[in-house]
């Protein structure tokens, strides 16, 4: 190893977390030694804007930040690109000179995710349940991926109206409406979309019952701890195409590792070494 990176992911119920082992196959590519630190607030006794200002002073190239926190962190950084703006969260934060910066590879990793599965093909009448920090990098890449129309569910109706504003506000947009009821709102949808932590490890339960699901063409779930939940089991038997969260996962962090270190990298030899760390484990 030539040269060393140090890393670490900010979040709540990360200890299952593959991130560190993905950034260290990375580095591991590249004749790079990285140190790959999870980092949760209640664990350490501090609140996430302290994690985040000591990371920002202990020599951290930089963070990936996961729920809760995606909006806090929106606020502690500087945004180059207008449409992480618009997004308002990011899940990953470099520390450079002249302060932190945001980026949301949840948005690329996403739409990457989406492709390598379908391709082409529109993703129609979208319903996406779950208006946080994930939520809203889904949210504007389904715009990107030119769904015809985005159904927002949310219990808090007030965060959806936001997002569908913000959405709303981009040239083009298609309908956009809110709703609390997510039965309702899928009613009749191509795509179905869990932004919850509804599925994770810590959360159980599902956003959507079986019955709700029928009728749908593909279904995408943010979640990868477990890789599959109860959502995309649901969707599976109902004859969905599926986009499990270890799509998300896998391409968000090719993404973040190419802002972290700016070098190259062979996904197929990544994807590989990490079936092999699993099969392992």
């Amino acid at each position: 190893m030539t040269q060393a990176l140090h890393l670490g992911l900010i979040g709540d119920n990360i200890l299952r977390s593959r991130s560190p082992l993905l950034h260290r196959l990375a580095g591991e590519q590249n004749g790079v030694e990285v140190t790959y630190d999870r980092l949760i607030p209640r664990d350490l006794g501090k609140d996430f804007d302290s994690v985040f200002e000591t990371a920002a002073a202990s020599g951290y190239r930089g963070v990936n930040v996961t729920y809760p926190y995606k909006e806090l962190a929106a606020k502690k950084v500087s945004m180059d690109d207008p449409l992480v703006r618009a997004i308002g969260a990011v899940n990953t934060v470099l520390f450079d000179k002249g302060g932190p910066k945001g980026l949301n590879t949840d948005y690329s990793g996403f739409i990457a995710a989406y492709r390598n599965l379908r391709g082409d093909v529109a993703p129609g009448v979208s319903c996406l349940i779950g208006t946080g920090g994930v939520g809203r990098a889904l949210a504007f890449g389904l715009l990107a991926l030119g769904a015809s129309e985005i159904r927002l569910v949310d219990r808090d109706g007030a965060k959806a109206e936001a997002l569908a504003a913000d959405l709303q506000a981009v040239r083009d947009a298609p309908p956009v409406c809110v709703s609390t009821d997510p039965v309702a709102a899928a009613e009749g949808a191509a795509g179905l979309l869990n932004g919850t932590p509804l599925g994770m490890v810590g959360h159980a339960g599902t956003p959507l019952p079986a019955s709700a699901i029928e009728g749908a063409k593909w279904a995408f779930d943010a979640v990868y701890t477990p890789p599959m939940t109860q959502f995309l089991s649901d969707a599976t038997a109902a004859g969905l195409q599926v986009i499990s969260g270890e799509e998300l996962f896998f391409y968000q962090g090719v993404h973040a590792w190419g802002h972290f270190a700016g070098m190259p990298l062979d996904e197929a030899r990544l994807r590989a070494d990490l079936l092999n760390a699993a099969e392992a484990a």
